[in-house]
């Protein structure tokens, strides 16, 4: 592989100079300190989806995340009765769920602003979304929430291990995260075991997975989206940028699902989302990360296959149920590309809410960004294997 050998050839030659072996060099990075109270990704699993983890990974955990495992597990045992107690309240009635209005997705690469255009977009409060305390137990977070949110608030972070953005258990959260902690099998599961080989790449697009593997994972999601209709009986917002390579997936399920695509700068994209897995990976995983040039490949890879699924199935999405905005707009003029968002997804009531919008955005001009710098090399493979994204969106990166 080009890539292997380039960076086998980087490797070497910053050895001798006694270097560091990344592409990336950090200026400045935000986040949180991970401190041993925080909440985990895992924290919310059953007993069944703990071991199905595990046995993913043979489990291989580290000797000093034992303590970490060891809380899971006896976590597992509780999570496992709060389910069977929503199951047993609630189990007929988010079956018999219907959802309110069709659901909007936002999808984009990891670090692209999925995240700030799901906040904007939950100031309307005719929506809801899966906040994190719902993703970390989705299932049992219906009756286990009146109970629990209280105390598990007081141990969150004030910010996200990988940036400045704010975090809170009522905050917006990726629901591939709540997929995970369903027990279905998600690539978010190698953010457990970030060492050897990769944990069910094969589901970032769903492409090359079995009929009932596909089922299973499209069950997940429909149930977490019928429970927080049941929940919160409002129109769902979600965002998981993993679902940018399942557009096809979730569009059988849920034909008539609107999309909203966030491009960035791929130079941007790169070294915050190797950020991103490092960050996460010491914070949420059961090994000590080894990073380099393996992570550096596994964004490179991941990145291709999403875009690859994505520019395939984008063409099969009718008019007026996709709308694609940057960053740059989003940070440069949030409440003009909200409007544009609106009337493109063929979303009334804009200038209601446009207060709030413009309130929200007066929050953010002091936001304070991630800087990395990239060796010449990786800038030349990134622009090479990433291709199709630039020829894609030239124009509106420019």
């Amino acid at each position: 592989m080009e890539y292997a050998s380039r960076t086998e050839k980087m490797t070497d030659s910053k050895e001798k100079n006694n270097e560091n072996k990344s592409s990336v060099v950090k200026i400045s990075s935000g986040g949180s300190a991970d401190r041993f109270w925080n909440p985990r990704f895992w924290d919310g699993m059953t007993v069944c989806a703990w071991l199905k983890l595990l046995c993913a990974a043979r489990w291989r955990i580290a000797p000093a995340r034992l303590p970490m495992a060891c809380v899971v597990s006896a976590l597992s045992v509780s999570n496992s009765f709060f389910a069977a107690l929503q199951k047993l309240f609630y189990g007929k009635k988010i079956r018999n769920a219907k959802l309110v209005g069709d659901p909007i997705f936002i999808v984009g690469h990891w670090r692209s602003g999925t995240t700030l255009l799901h906040e904007y977009l939950m100031r309307d409060d005719r929506f809801a979304c899966s906040d994190t305390y719902e993703c970390f137990a989705p299932s049992h977070f219906i009756v286990s929430g009146p109970i629990f949110r209280p105390w598990v608030k007081f141990l969150m972070p004030k910010k996200r291990p990988m940036d400045n953005m704010a975090a809170g258990l009522d905050r917006p959260q990726e629901d591939e995260f709540a997929i995970c902690a369903l027990g279905a099998r998600s690539p978010y599961r190698d953010v457990a075991f970030p060492n050897g080989k990769p944990i069910d790449e094969e589901f970032l697009t769903l492409r090359d997975v079995s009929e009932k593997d596909r089922k299973r994972w499209l069950d997940a999601l429909e149930y977490i989206l019928k429970a927080l209709t049941v929940a919160h009986k409002k129109t769902l917002v979600l965002k998981s940028p993993p679902h940018t390579a399942k557009v096809r997936a979730i569009r059988e399920r849920f034909p008539n699902a609107k999309f909203v695509h966030i491009a960035r700068d791929p130079y941007v994209l790169f070294p915050s989302t190797v950020n991103l897995w490092t960050k996460l990976s010491k914070t949420h995983g059961f090994q000590i990360p080894k990073g380099g040039p393996e992570l550096e490949e596994k964004v490179l890879r991941n990145f291709e296959k999403m875009y690859d699924a994505f520019c395939e199935d984008v063409q099969e999405i009718p008019e007026g149920n996709l709308c694609e905005v940057t960053y740059d707009e989003l940070v440069a003029n949030p409440v003009e590309t909200l409007e544009k968002i609106y009337r493109e997804l063929g979303i009334d009531g804009f200038e209601t809410r446009k207060p709030e919008f413009e309130r929200f955005a007066a929050t953010q001009k002091n936001y304070r960004k991630n800087k990395f710098e990239l060796t010449p090399e990786i800038k030349e493979v990134i622009a090479k294997r990433w291709k199709k994204y630039f020829d894609r969106y030239a124009d509106k990166l420019a």
